[in-house]
């Protein structure tokens, strides 16, 4: 399965780099230049246990991409998952979705856009919800 993930933070980078080491191929979009830059030479911004082997070995196996490019990202994954950083509370109400607004509109500015991509359905092709 394709997977794109909006953020390389603890979540994005994380979740990205297992989701790789089980199988799939996932692309870690993120507005930081050089964070990006620093994953694709394959040094690994965070500390987790274990994570700078795991990123290196699906980095290799090309199971795992960065990029700063949101379209590249959203025709990529079937799925995408924003993970980006909370503000903390002092500087926004913990209700806003800020951090969250700035990818998702990224990342739907490339949904429909008429660019096909093998992994996602054309638009007749995917469930629509109907109610009672």
């Amino acid at each position: 399965m394709n997977v794109t993930i909006f953020g390389t933070g603890y979540v994005g980078l994380v979740t990205g780099a297992c989701l790789a080491d089980g199988g799939h191929d996932v692309v870690c979009v993120d507005v930081d230049e050089a964070k990006v830059a620093m994953l694709e030479r394959g040094e690994v911004p965070i500390f987790e246990p274990g994570l700078n082997e795991v990123v290196s070995r699906n980095v290799r196996a090309g199971r795992l991409a960065f990029t700063t490019d949101a379209a590249r990202g959203v025709a990529h994954g079937l799925f995408q998952f924003i993970a980006v950083g909370t503000p903390p509370a002092r500087t926004v109400p913990p209700t806003s979705a800020t951090s969250t607004k700035s990818p998702a509109r990224s990342a739907t500015r490339w949904m429909g856009t008429g660019s096909s991509s093998p992994n996602r359905p054309s638009p007749s092709a995917r469930p629509t919800a109907s109610g009672p």
